[in-house]
């Protein structure tokens, strides 16, 4: 059964950084896209960042320059480095995994989410 865990979450003051960790694992063939939401209290769910099977990256206008995605194959494990961290980055994040089974299928996984609290 595919799992992701997420893990890197946490309060940070302002100006700050954090680095967020995805963790795929059980009945996975690849996994093709990776890519990191948010969803900030009383909004809707959006994309943060993604990352291609071959790394190529695409990120919100919100974030660019600030954050960095990442992915490290042999783990099936996305990262997201987040520098200069604002106040309006408040949110829970999730990730995403594109992905084929063992058996061939096709699906997309989320992950259970990490809050992330930008505060003085």
């Amino acid at each position: 059964q595919v799992q992701l865990v997420e893990s890197g979450g946490g309060l940070v003051q302002p100006g700050g950084s954090l680095r967020l960790s995805c963790a795929a694992s059980g009945g996975i063939h690849s996994i093709k896209t990776m890519s990191w939401y948010r969803q900030a209290p009383g909004k809707q769910r959006e994309m943060v960042a993604l990352i291609t099977g071959i790394s190529t990256t695409n990120y919100t206008g919100a974030v660019k320059g600030r954050f960095t995605i990442s992915r490290d194959n042999a783990k099936n494990t996305v990262y997201l480095q987040m520098n200069s961290l604002k106040a309006e980055d408040t949110a829970v994040y999730y990730c995403r995994a594109a992905l084929t089974l063992w058996n061939g299928v096709p699906a997309n996984f989320w992950g259970q989410g990490t809050r992330v609290t930008v505060s003085s």
